[in-house]
Formats: structure tokens, C-alpha cells, sequence
């Protein structure tokens, strides 16, 4: 069936543009279809050509190292004007190209199928070319036709399915690692630095999206890759990937002028850019990260350039290099993660540890910390201080939180079996409080062990619980109706309003160790931890003091009136068996 060719030669570069296809890296995905056609075709060279307004690019090439040539001389000029496969059987016999560059470098044949796109413009010819004279068959211009319309396909799946960003219309993170293959096959070796731009902080644009709605970051991301674009020139490509973040990939010169493209990136985004009508302010950071192209793979490459960004978001310093110690520890927080589900499946990985808590009034032990202990298989012993913070960002949270309270609350019911051990307080999230059965989870883990409620604690840290959050509310207020201790953790390091205390269902303020440490020599720590104390008393709560690592800070306290001590002047996390031990005397078999 014949298509209508649109003969508006503006329209056309436009819509050859809008295909971001002029001048980016060769393709191998192209290439498999030009080397097809030399073969079927028994032509020593062909060539995906691309119609410019001044120029014929070639996009793939087989047999050439042409990359481009000029379009007046080119017969692929008149092959995009008509819906069917041009033909010239000799060069030289042809006035229109007998002193074309082609002719002068010695090519005598050429046939070229018209690249047409759905709405009737001609980007270009899938050709194949001859150093002899020949004529081509009606079977042969078929299959020239044919795979004319795989490179079509191939062009339209590049560009809306899965390469490009329908919100920017730039290519996305997978065009990239292609891009990057390509690198590397074909400039093995090549140095290039790239880019990173992240516009705005996860906060700003959570923020501009729910006062400006989704076009918010959409303007944004598009008004600010023009910017990109004139402060980069169009000899690098822009690739969107991530909400408000662009990758750009530079050669990497001597005189290493990328990190000053990196400084006019940063100063010309910081200018506002219109969103929805309303001047907004970025707040863009750059990360770079140089490499060989055939020394590091595709993904790694753009996890790295995240890390930078990242650093640079952290660090205040606005452009920050890769770092590899930084990618190390992040390798590790993410082999954590992944090993995590196995280690929850796995008997012996993870275990409890229990600290001993001392009542300040009759100096005798109340109770115990239930502190979690990852011994991993090859990385040996792993601190909760490493591995909890990665995983309170992942689905991983509730299935952890489940065995620390399994395996708490059921060595709970084991020391039952002698005297009162007084509470055993246990870790949980602030993720936890947001489950909407949390409190009925741990009724029924109780239950199932025959613990009265009243054997346990839980402690939150201040900023979990100290918010305007109903489902916290909620959670607080069925533990507390069940008859379970609740702890506020960490208290002195949060920003919240003291007022909030008041509505809190909490029992006990566990004032934090930053505190305590120099708590003999500080003037300023004492008065505010005498503050505290008296305060939690004020408003009902008993206080633990933790961290207490000798006797000055402990006489202190006691002379404050605070309840209950916690430290290595007391005594250390220990394993149940050392517990017992330790507890020996006041331990007996009922």
C-alpha cells in the first residue's frame, strides 16, 4: 500500500529531531539490520542514512567508515521524496551523481529504501551500495523494502517503548546502557565523565508536588533539560533518569573542563524555572564520575553517578566526584538487603543479646534490653546501627520486627519458668506503628506464648512517635490498652514539640547516651538531663538513663532522682546464658 509523503521539508527535520536519532553513538541494535542486508542482498556496503538539512549521517554502517557525507551528492536526497526503493545502476551513468563523493570514491551501484515515518515524513534510507555496476529484482528491492520497515520498527520501539520518558521525551536510563555497550565495543579504552543533575532535594519535590500537583515535576524536569541542553551544546546527549534527575556522558579532556560544566550546570539550574505558571526555585547538585568505557558495566556507571549526586545532596558541597569508599559501604548495605530474607529463614544468623537495667532507688536489677546480633555468614558479625537503617526503607521491616519479638517474648516465657525477670524491653520501627494490626500482632505473639503483657516493653524512638500521624495514635493506644510498657528511645535528639508528650500513651523517656557521656564535665549536659528528668516526672513518666559508662555520671543521676540506669558501668549486652549467670543469685526454680 502506498504512503503519502509530506513535502514540508521544516516539518520533517522536525520530526527527524524530535527522534533524537542525529548523531548519538552506533547502535548494535542497527547494526544487526545493516549487516543483514549486505548479506541477503550480497552488497559490500550498507547503510541506515539519515537526511539532515545539510548532511546524510549515517546512524549504522556496514563496510564504510564513512560517518557522514553531504547531502546534495547523496541519492538517499531523492530517495525520501517517494514510497519506493530508488535505484541507480551506475553511478557514473547518472548526471546527478556521476561527480558525487560516492562516485569519486569509486561506488557505482546504489539502492536505497525510503525510512517513513507514521505521519508520512522521510528521515532517511535503509541503502545498499556496490563498487560495481548491477540492476536490482523486484524480489531483492522486496527484501530491501522489508527490512526498511524493521529499522522503522526499531526506531518507534526505541523511542516509545521502554527507551524514552513519556514525561520528558528523553531517553531513559535503559538507552543509556545501551549507549554505554556501544562505548565500549567500539571506543574500547575511551575516557568520559559523566554527569549527574539532580534538580531538587526528595523533600522539595514531595513538597512542590503537593502544592503544584504532577505537572510540577514534569515542567520542571522538561524546562531544565533545555537549560541542560544550551549550557552542554548538542554534541552530548541528555538521559532522564529518575523523577527530577538527568545523566549527561562527556568526553573527559586533559584539562578535565567537565567539573566546570559541572559549576555553570549548577549556577544556571539554580535560577528559577517556571512550573504551572509560578516562578520555582531549584536547588540542583551535580555528581560525576569518570570512567573507561570498557572498564566498568552500564549499571554500575549510573549506580555510581547516584552515589555522587547523593554525596553531593548530604554533603552541602552542591558537585561531588564518585567516592569509592562511599560506593563500598553502600555495596555492603545493599548485599545486607539482599541477604536478608535468607538470614530470616536461616536458624543461627541472627540472635538476641540482653543489657541489664539497674533501679537507681534499691540498686537492684529491673529488667533487661533485648539488642539484635547479625552474625552473616561471610561478613561476620554485623551491628544493628549498620543494617537496621537500610532496612526501615524496605518491605523487610515487618518480617524482622517479627522474629525480634518471636524470639524475645519467647525467652521471656523460658525465664518465666524461674523468678520474675522483671521487663524485657524490645526494639520495634517506626514503621511498625504504621501497620494497621501492629498491637494485635503482638497480642497474639503473647498469647501464643503465655507472656503477660506486663513482662514487656517496647521502645520507639522519639521521632517514630512524636508526630500528627493517627495510625501511630492508634498503634500507641492498643499497646497501652493490652497492658505493654511503652518506651520513648533516644529522647533529647528529636525537634518535636514537648506539647506532643502530653498526648502520648508512653510510659517511660529513655534519655539518650549523647547525653550521659559527658555528663560529668558538661555544666551545660547536667542541667539539661536535671531538666529532663524533672520534666518526665512532671508529666508521669519513669526515666532510664542509658550510656552510663562510670561512677560520676551515675552518682549524678541518682542524686537526680532518675530511675533507672543503663550502661557498661552496670553491665554490657550479654548472651542468655551470661544473663542467667549474672542473675544467678536471685534466679530460682520455681
Amino acid at each position: 500500500m502506498k504512503r503519502e509523503i509530506i513535502e514540508n521539508e521544516e516539518a520533517r527535520l522536525n520530526a527527524l529531531r524530535n527522534l533524537r536519532l542525529l548523531d548519538t553513538p552506533l547502535s548494535e541494535s542497527f547494526d544487526r539490520i545493516t549487516r543483514m542486508a549486505s548479506r541477503l542482498l550480497g552488497a559490500p556496503v550498507s547503510t541506515i542514512s539519515l537526511t539532515d538539512r545539510d548532511r546524510q549521517w549515517f546512524k549504522s554502517r556496514f563496510g564504510v567508515d564513512l560517518a557522514e557525507i553531504p547531502r546534495a551528492e547523496a541519492p538517499c536526497n531523492y530517495a525520501i521524496h517517494s514510497d519506493e526503493v530508488f535505484v541507480v545502476s551506475d553511478l557514473l551513468e547518472d548526471a546527478r551523481f556521476k561527480e558525487s563523493v560516492l562516485a569519486r570514491a569509486g561506488i557505482r551501484f546504489y539502492a536505497g529504501a525510503p525510512l517513513i515515518t507514521r505521519s508520512g515524513y522521510g528521515l532517511g534510507t535503509l541503502c545498499v551500495i556496490d563498487d560495481k555496476p548491477r540492476r536490482m529484482s523486484e524480489d531483492e528491492q522486496h527484501v530491501l523494502v522489508d527490512l526498511a520497515a524493521m529499522v522503522m520498527t526499531q526506531i518507534e520501539l526505541q523511542n516509545t517503548i521502554g527507551r524514552i520518558d513519556p514525561t520528558s521525551g528523553l531517553p531513559n536510563e535503559h538507552q543509556l546502557f545501551e549507549d554505554l555497550e556501544d562505548l565500549a565495543k567500539r571506543s574500547p579504552g575511551e575516557r568520559k565523565v559523566g554527569l549527574m543533575v539532580e534538580l531538587v532535594s526528595p523533600r522539595q519535590i514531595s513538597l512542590g508536588m503537593r502544592v503544584l500537583g504532577a505537572t510540577y515535576a514534569e515542567e520542571l524536569i522538561r524546562n531544565s533539560t533545555e537549560i541542560i541542553r544550551l549550557a552542554i551544546g548538542d554534541r552530548s546527549r541528555i538521559y532522564h533518569v529518575g523523577l527530577t534527575r538527568c545523566v549527561v556522558v562527556l568526553d573527559d579532556p586533559a584539562d578535565r573542563s567537565w567539573d566546570a560544566i559541572a559549576h555553570d550546570l549548577q549556577r544556571r539550574l539554580h535560577d528559577s524555572t517556571p512550573c504551572a505558571g509560578i516562578p520555582v526555585s531549584s536547588d540542583p547538585v551535580v555528581g560525576a564520575y569518570a570512567f573507561q568505557t570498557d572498564k566498568v558495566c552500564p549499571r554500575d556507571v549510573l549506580r555510581r553517578l547516584f552515589n555522587a549526586a547523593d554525596d553531593a545532596r548530604t554533603s552541602g558541597r552542591v558537585i561531588a566526584s564518585y567516592n569509592e569508599t562511599h560506593d563500598r559501604a553502600h555495596t555492603r548495605s545493599f548485599r545486607l538487603l539482599s541477604d536478608m530474607r535468607e538470614a530470616l529463614e536461616r536458624r543461627g544468623e541472627f540472635s538476641l543479646v540482653y543489657q541489664p537495667v539497674m533501679d537507681f532507688a534499691s540498686g537492684r536489677y529491673a529488667g533487661a534490653e533485648a539488642l539484635l546480633r547479625w552474625k552473616h555468614p561471610s561478613l561476620g558479625e554485623v551491628l544493628p546501627a549498620e543494617f537496621i537503617p537500610p532496612v526501615e526503607e524496605t518491605a523487610f521491616t515487618r518480617p524482622l520486627t517479627e522474629w525480634v519479638l518471636n524470639a524475645a517474648i519467647s525467652q521471656v516465657a523460658e525465664w518465666q519458668r524461674f523468678r520474675d525477670v522483671g521487663k524485657i524491653s524490645i526494639n520495634a520501627s517506626a514503621r511498625n506503628l504504621e501497620e494497621t494490626d501492629f498491637a494485635d500482632r503482638v497480642a497474639g505473639i503473647l498469647e501464643k506464648y503465655a507472656v503477660p503483657p506486663r513482662s514487656i516493653q517496647l521502645e520507639f524512638t522519639e521521632n517514630s512517635v512524636l508526630g500528627d500521624n493517627p495510625r501511630v495514635l492508634e498503634q500507641l493506644r492498643a499497646l497501652k490498652r493490652l497492658g505493654v510498657s511503652i518506651a520513648i528511645d533516644d529522647f533529647g535528639t528529636g525537634y518535636s514539640a514537648l506539647s506532643y508528650l502530653q498526648q502520648f500513651p508512653a510510659n517511660v523517656l529513655k534519655i539518650d547516651r549523647a547525653f550521659i557521656k559527658a555528663l560529668p564535665t558538661s555544666e551545660h549536659d547536667q542541667k539539661l538531663v536535671r531538666a529532663l528528668i524533672h520534666m518526665a516526672h512532671d508529666l508521669g513518666y519513669r526515666v532510664v538513663a542509658e550510656g552510663i559508662e562510670g561512677r560520676a555520671a551515675y552518682d549524678l543521676l541518682a542524686q537526680w532522682k532518675c530511675d533507672e540506669a543503663q550502661g557498661f558501668y552496670i553491665a554490657g549486652p550479654m548472651s542468655v546464658e551470661r544473663v542467667e549467670k549474672w542473675l544467678a543469685p536471685t534466679m530460682v526454680e520455681s
